[in-house]
This record gives C-alpha cells, structure tokens and sequence, in this order.
C-alpha cells in the first residue's frame, strides 16, 4: 500500500499570506520523500469536513486546478489530482483541458479525480446549477465519455444526455499513457460504483465508513466489474481517511491501517490537522510509509 497526502485546509498561522510558503513547504517535503501523491479538494468554499477542520464557508479555499498547476512547478515526482473535481463546476470538454494541461506541464502526473458533486450550498453561493441527483449522474457520466473521446484519436462530435461538445479537439494529447488516470470518488452502489467499473481506473472510498463497510463496497465493485466484462484487478482502489501524527503515535496509525490489509487496497490519501506543522510528514515517511508499504 502506498501513500498519498490530500490538502483540504488552507487555515495556517500568518493569514493568508502563508498559503504559498506553506504548500512550497509541504510539496517539498512530499516529493522529496516516500509519497506517493498530493490531492486537493475541488471547492470553492470550505466543506464541513469533521472536528479536526474548520467548517466555516468563509475560511480560505484555494480553487484546485491552479493550486495544483502551482505545486506541479514545485515538484518533479508526486502524482497530482483533485479528490474530486464534482460535475456540477466547469464545462466538460474545459475541465478535460485543464487536466491534460496539468498532464502535460508535470510531464505525465495528473490523476483526473471527478464525482458527481453533492454542496449544494457552494453551487447556490456561485450559481452552478446543481440540479438532482439524476443530473449531476447524467453530468458525471457525460464527463467520463467525453474525456474518453478527448483522450483519443476522435475529434468528432460529443452528445450526450446533458453536454454537447461540437469538436472534441484535444492537443497536446496527455502524456500519460493512456490518459491521466480516472480515479471516481464516492460509494454509491447502483451508479458511482458502477461507473468506476464501466469508465474508470480508479474508485475512492472513505476510511470513516470501516473495513466491514468498505469491504462490501469492494464486493459490489466486484461485481459491477464482472457484468461490464472488467478485469477488477486493472482497478487502482483507494481510500480516503484522517491521521493526526501530533497526537497518534505512528503505531497507533499503522494498527489502524492494518484493519484494512486484507482488502488489498493499493493507495491510502490521509488529511490531518494542522499540515503546516511539517513534522508530521516526516513521522509519516519515517515510520509509517516503511510499515503500510508491506500491507
């Protein structure tokens, strides 16, 4: 198992004018050492996350693709995406370009983490339309088709049941191979789930949920793979969850990684409190990286 770090917090000493030194100081501390990527959130105003992070729609909120386009130029190996990017935000065919932009300037580290979109505050706040739950599903798998057909050799026209896109033009092509991996956020069975198995290279699920939980989001994964004719071995499967390295030992985090071994997750991204303080990420590449990487 390998790991990853998600940002979703940008409240730190000093104001805002710490935004910038604090994620030059932790992308660098990340790609020089035993990470494996950097997520940030797809918002525009700060979620009610948990008790450890301020939810508060007025705390800082930086806008993801430029955010990763600024660490893209601060590091030279960790993995890039958003965790996720929700279908309710940009045009398509224009989020499709913003990620293989990402692609090409980190030469080949974008990951293309999207979900159906569920703030419904954020999308009233900026007047995104956020429609119901069969249209932000329809808008997601619109998405997966178009950047499908983008990421190909089909310039042709797009329809799809909510976005049209008249010429699905896209160069520079990635150059990741094939594309910039799909990585689908949320466990819904009847649609996310299955979308994962039908389009994408990578499902995420949330740690908070448990084992016993995730383990049967696994199974039915499964067996959405095996109508679509899937190999689920070809999917990447990752986990989101939350450490906190300043008040857990780094035993107490590995025991807790341990209760999900057995399900043959391939990528844990974690959160904490607090980023900013820099120990963390050593005690985190230090003791637990070691560790995890034999799970």
């Amino acid at each position: 198992m390998k790991l990853g770090v998600q940002i979703p917090s940008f409240s730190y000493p000093n104001g805002d004018d710490a935004i910038g030194p604090v994620l030059d100081d932790v992308a660098g501390i990340i790609d020089k050492a035993d990470f494996d990527s950097v997520f940030v959130m797809d918002h525009y105003l700060q979620i009610p996350l948990s008790d450890e992070f301020p939810n508060d729609p007025t705390e800082p909120m930086m806008e993801g693709y430029t955010t990763l386009s600024y660490l893209a130029g601060r590091t030279r190996r960790i993995k890039l995406g958003t965790l996720v990017t929700g279908s309710i935000y940009r045009n398509p065919a224009f989020l499709i370009k913003q990620v293989t932009t990402l692609d090409v300037l980190s030469n080949g580290r974008a990951w293309f983490g999207v979900g159906a979109g569920w703030f419904e505050r954020e999308a009233k706040a900026y007047n995104f339309e956020f429609g119901d739950w069969t249209k932000r599903f329809e808008n997601l798998e619109d998405i997966l088709q178009i950047a499908k057909q983008m990421w190909s050799d089909n310039d042709g026209k797009f329809e799809g049941k909510q976005f049209t896109v008249n010429e699905t033009i896209c160069h520079p092509q990635p150059l990741s191979d094939p594309h910039p991996p799909i990585m689908i956020g949320g466990m819904g069975e009847k649609k996310t789930l299955k979308y994962v198995a039908k389009y994408a290279d990578a499902c995420n699920l949330f740690m908070r949920a448990g084992p016993e939980a995730l383990g049967h989001k696994l199974d039915v994964l499964k067996q959405h793979c095996k109508d679509e004719g899937r190999d689920y071995n070809d999917i990447t499967k990752t986990f989101l969850g939350t450490v906190d390295p300043l008040n857990q030992s780094a035993d107490e985090i590995i025991e807790e990684v341990a209760k999900y071994k057995d399900l043959d997750f391939d990528l844990l991204i974690v959160n904490m409190p607090n980023i900013h303080q820099l120990e963390q990420l050593h005690t985190l590449n230090d003791e637990v990286i070691p560790a995890i990487s034999k799970f």
